[in-house]
């Protein structure tokens, strides 16, 4: 008797035990559930961000001086990656692109020269010759400081897909300078937004339209 009575309880226990562990069928519907809308946000999370990184805008934040004042260390830029699929970088945009010498590394400047055009400097003046003014005019450049300009020597032909690019701060900038022009296919896109710091947010951070040249001998 006494030896059934043990083997009764401990029956009973186990019984409570599976009781207390087996989920209702409730909870496990609420699970299978909660697991398939966490697929389905992740796969949305996917097919909506990722194209949009891919190909639409990327982050990038800015590291070192070459383009100071304009921009500096630290700031958070939103980067246009699709606008140049439909149309030719301008003179004056600022661009992103894959360093020549290191294409795994993002340089920042802004576009100087473009493509068939002959990029003269001559001390701090930059003069551009084309087919519209083969006299040639020179920039005005409001966004190199006294402080950050550089006298140089040099003249570059382009070809049907280079830029000439420059860094704002002439002093601290490596640049198309000294490796050359930038062939069109290495650039990501434009700086389209800064976000960071938020006392500079901007559209098109930096942009330059050269509403005003002055003509040499035209």
């Amino acid at each position: 008797m006494h030896m059934s009575a043990d083997i009764h309880h401990d029956s009973s226990h186990v019984d409570a035990h599976e009781q207390h562990t087996h989920s209702s069928p409730t909870e496990k519907s609420e699970k299978t559930s909660s697991t398939r809308s966490l697929i389905l946000f992740a796969l949305l999370v996917l097919i909506i961000v990722l194209p949009v990184r891919l190909f639409i805008a990327k982050p990038f934040i800015v590291s070192g001086a070459s383009m100071y004042p304009t921009f500096d260390t630290w700031h958070y830029l939103i980067i246009d990656q699709l606008t140049y699929r439909f149309e030719k970088p301008q003179r004056g945009d600022v661009v992103v692109f894959h360093f020549p010498q290191n294409p795994s590394r993002f340089f920042i400047k802004r576009v100087i020269g473009l493509p068939g055009e002959t990029v003269q400097l001559n001390g701090t003046t930059v003069t551009i010759f084309n087919d519209e003014h083969p006299n040639g005019f020179s920039l005005n450049e409001p966004y190199v400081t006294d402080e950050n300009s550089k006298e140089s020597q040099l003249v570059m032909e382009l070809g049907n897909n280079e830029y000439f690019v420059l860094g704002d701060n002439r002093k601290a900038s490596a640049d198309s300078r000294y490796w050359g022009p930038l062939e069109d296919y290495r650039i990501v896109g434009r700086a389209y937004l800064r976000l960071f710091p938020f006392a500079s947010a901007s559209v098109l951070p930096g942009a330059e339209h050269y509403d005003e040249v002055t003509n040499n001998n035209e």
